[in-house]
């Protein structure tokens, strides 16, 4: 990265085919910055992940003019992942060039009232729409960005699964920072809540949707016995107070539990052979434990350990390196883990190979992965040049 010809506040990555710039929120003229540095002229879509302490309707607002012709799509974030690695109190921009990639945008702006085969019917009609217009081009995927506030996720994945096709979804639930309040989806110009919006890609790039957690299940198993699964409460575990309880099998005191505890000690629940996290947000004053995911009584739950996260993580994009490297990474990281990286002094280690892998995304209060709503995991999409010779990525 490195700042564009002085034409621009923003600091920008422009030798590859994805680009991307960030700047702070405060700057004279974030989004004007952004968009010198980019180009929208030739852009089909930007994404916006921007940070809670903007103006986020404001910021929204004069993207849309600034940016066009290109569609802009975003979400507000726990945290962004710029060329430098992990950053707070910044806007990032991710373009993506007509050459290589056309795409469509999809808004659902009201969670409690969607008809999901009314969904299904647009995704597909889109879908169709980019095949017609490149019909050469072969891979797609599908990006997310949905209110991490609204608790609907789980049950919003799977109403679209049917209409994925042979399409692969990831994504990420809007943040705002730690603080728990509201978060917004960006379309057209407009700040959204209790909203989702999917941006639908087809590109000439070979790309690869992906997931991945550092975490290993113990033998140490615990049963929800009694949850409220609408607004994801756990009040009881083992028959006894939800928190109490988790304390126990960690021995700790329950007045001990925070945030950090949490990410360093999480749940994972397993469905279909596979293990998946089932993270706990924060403890209420009353002793019930809040999740970031469905949770249900009788769920049975196993505590699990993580590994060395920069060791994981250097491993994991060596394996998405393993033919040739991407042009970039698409990334939607959950909050819990860059927590955890503060909390082990690891933040410096873990944005170094970010940045050297080329990964720019946002921090999250939940990733999804094509049906499913995940926590404390790394989900996304790596897109690599074209080869000529038609090997894929």
């Amino acid at each position: 990265m490195q700042r564009t010809n002085g034409l621009s506040g923003a600091l920008s990555r422009m030798s590859g085919i994805v680009r991307s710039a960030y700047v702070r929120h405060d700057a004279p003229d974030a989004i004007g910055d952004l968009a010198r540095a980019l180009d929208p002229s030739e852009l089909s879509a930007v994404v916006l992940f921007v940070t809670p302490r903007a103006d986020v309707p404001d910021t929204i607002r004069r993207a849309k003019a600034v940016f066009s012709p290109a569609r802009v799509i975003g979400c507000t974030t726990a945290g962004e992942i710029s060329s430098q690695g992990y950053a707070e109190g910044e806007i990032l921009a991710i373009g993506l060039p007509r050459s290589h990639f056309i795409t469509r945008t999809l808004l659902v702006d009201d969670l409690g009232t969607y008809e999901a085969q009314s969904v299904i019917d647009r995704m597909i009609r889109n879908r169709n729409e980019m095949i017609r217009d490149e019909p050469d081009w072969s891979y797609e995927f599908t990006f997310l960005m949905i209110d991490g506030m609204s608790m609907q996720e789980d049950t919003f994945v799977s109403d679209l699964s049917i209409g994925l096709g042979p399409v692969p979804l990831f994504g990420g639930s809007a943040g705002d920072g730690q603080d728990f309040g509201a978060t917004f989806v960006l379309d057209d110009g407009v700040a959204h809540t209790n909203a989702a919006a999917m941006l639908q890609v087809r590109t000439r790039c070979p790309i690869k949707v992906f997931k991945t957690d550092h975490l290993v299940p113990t033998d140490q198993r615990m049963v929800v016995t009694n949850a409220d699964p609408d607004r994801r409460i756990v009040y009881e575990i083992n028959a006894e107070p939800a928190a109490r309880e988790y304390a126990r099998l960690l021995g700790k005191d329950p007045e001990q539990l925070t945030t950090f505890t949490f990410a360093a000690h999480p749940v994972v629940v397993r469905i279909d052979g596979q293990h998946h996290v089932r993270a706990i947000q924060q403890l209420n004053t009353d002793g019930n434990l809040n999740f970031f995911s469905a949770i249900d009584t009788g769920l049975v739950l196993t505590l699990a350990e993580p590994e060395n996260m920069a060791t994981h993580l250097e491993r994991e994009i060596g394996e998405l390196s393993a033919k040739r490297e991407p042009d970039a990474i698409l990334a939607c990281d959950c909050m819990l883990r860059r927590l955890e990286a503060q909390e082990k002094q690891m933040t410096g280690a873990l944005s170094e190979i970010l940045s050297r892998n080329r990964v720019v995304g946002f921090s999250t209060y939940g990733e999804q992965f094509n049906s499913m709503h995940v926590n404390q995991t790394l989900t996304g999409v790596a897109i690599y040049p074209p080869d000529e010779t038609g090997t894929d990525g």
